[in-house]
């Protein structure tokens, strides 16, 4: 069984500002995971470094500077299950389906993007929808929150409220 950390919409405008709260998820909830999926809106270029003992993923944001490393979409492969990893842009009312259509002809087994900071965890059809929130800036979500995939015969996932943890 395999457990990947999603994370999305940091706005992180320091490392100094990062290093405190990602090493709270470490220790808490990114504890023992396998992988990270960040779904854009890292601002800062270096966040990846955070987690560089770990396989980290990430796409570029409405709100990152273009770097050419960093796609704007992406599939990635994880014990045969296939997740689409996009941002997202635009009104949140119809984010979902636009971002499902950017995906459209391709077979994925989950959907994970960002953009709008509201958790979102459910199934359309077979696949897999799931947006982590936002660690950082909550907007109009209840708490701030982070996600996890489980990866095992099945494929599911969690919204984490952080505002608990140590």
């Amino acid at each position: 069984m395999k457990k990947i950390a999603l994370i999305s919409d940091t706005h992180f405008q320091s490392m100094a500002d990062a290093v405190p709260l990602v090493e709270r998820l470490r220790r808490s909830c990114f504890r023992d995971v396998d992988a990270v999926i960040h779904a854009g809106d890292m601002v800062h270029p270096d966040v990846s470094l955070l987690f560089a003992d770990l396989p980290f993923y990430a796409v570029q944001g409405n709100m990152d500077n273009v770097v050419p490393a960093v796609p704007l979409q992406r599939i990635i492969e994880i014990d045969g299950w296939r997740i689409g990893v996009m941002h997202g842009w635009g009104a949140r009312h119809d984010l979902e389906p636009r971002l499902l259509a950017q995906f459209a002809g391709e077979k994925i087994d989950c959907l994970v993007y960002g953009h709008s900071h509201q958790p979102v965890c459910h199934r359309v059809g077979e696949m897999l929808v799931i947006n982590p929130g936002s660690a950082t800036d909550r907007r109009q979500a209840p708490w701030h929150s982070v996600g996890l995939l489980h990866l095992n015969k099945t494929i599911h996932g969690e919204i984490i409220n952080i505002d608990d943890i140590d």
